[in-house]
């Protein structure tokens, strides 16, 4: 469960401000595979409700279905209002290394994720929310070829699509253990993302170990269609103080061109600094300081942001 607070909205999830809010009632029940000693079958379903429940529906169906339908949203998506998800519902087969997931699921692409257990930050990068899918449907194969190489590969339709054809797409990458401090993932998706959208997009992580308490993340996306031309580098430097505090902060620099001509439309830069306090092995605390700075975009003007909120796992 997180409960959360913004001053200002971000439009990245963080949309309805100076009201606290649930933003996730996360629900999920999962049979992870076991495939060491041969064949193993399992899935996973997710349910979500909260505000950010509109944002990570399947609003890319081409018609109404599946969890954006009218009776599981009471708002519509990007007006900060409450609603429900499915974000996940797969089945997952292995045997040996390589196992193979069906369904509905998380997409592969970048760094930051849309459960509040898997980020630093209360709020989110601009990259993340704006030029990289949230959820596919199809298929993903991924493949441990060692205990340092692991490929990803398969086919997807579309971005954040929930079981309609919204397109056709590879999906797909590979993670690399370079050194035992450094990690790099490329992760790519090509194809058609939606009915009228195609192109290319990927994201490049690397995340180095300064230190036993200090890590550097590195990430950088690109995204080039018919339609939209971004570009985005996020920066993260972690330091853990002890069991309970860690302190982090986030540099991004976001990019929107003209698809047609290349030509520069506008840029953003954010700056982000923020708390992490376990106040006990289920309940962690996150307040962020954060300044938005723009150039060339209309009716935003540059600030700065305070926000809050609580996870709380079960």
């Amino acid at each position: 469960m997180q409960l959360g607070y913004f001053t200002n909205p971000t439009a990245n999830f963080n949309k309805y401000s100076e009201k606290v809010q649930l933003q996730q009632g996360w629900l999920f029940a999962e049979k992870a595979i076991d495939s060491s000693c041969g064949f193993d079958i399992g899935g996973r379903v997710d349910y979500v409700y909260g505000t950010d429940g509109p944002d990570t529906a399947s609003f890319g169906n081409p018609v109404p279905g599946y969890d954006t339908n009218s009776g599981w949203q009471s708002g519509t998506n990007g007006n900060g209002q409450y609603g429900n998800a499915l974000p996940q519902l797969y089945l997952e087969a292995g045997y040996g290394d390589l196992s193979v997931k069906v369904g509905h699921f998380y997409t592969i692409i970048g760094y930051e994720v849309v459960q509040a257990t898997g980020n630093f930050f209360y709020s989110h990068a601009n990259t993340m929310y704006n030029s990289e899918p949230f959820t596919h449907t199809g298929a993903l194969a991924t493949y441990n070829m060692s205990d340092d190489v692991t490929f990803y590969g398969g086919y997807v339709e579309g971005w954040d699509s929930g079981f309609q054809d919204n397109g056709d797409a590879f999906l797909g990458g590979v993670s690399l253990n370079l050194t035992d401090r450094l990690a790099v993932t490329y992760a790519a998706t090509g194809g058609r993302f939606s009915q009228t959208e195609k192109g290319y997009m990927h994201s490049v992580v690397a995340d180095y170990a300064l230190s036993d308490d200090v890590q550097y993340i590195f990430q950088s996306d690109l995204l080039d269609t018919n339609e939209r031309q971004t570009f985005g580098i996020n920066q993260y430097l972690i330091k853990t103080i002890n069991d309970c505090v860690a302190v982090g902060t986030r540099v991004e620099w976001y990019q929107i061109a003209d698809p047609t001509s290349d030509a520069v439309l506008n840029d953003t830069w954010n700056w982000t600094a923020g708390i992490n306090y376990r106040q006990s092995a289920n309940l962690t605390l996150r307040p962020e300081l954060r300044y938005d700075w723009y150039d060339g975009w209309e009716g935003l003007e540059d600030s700065f942001k305070f926000g809050v909120d609580a996870v709380m796992t079960f």
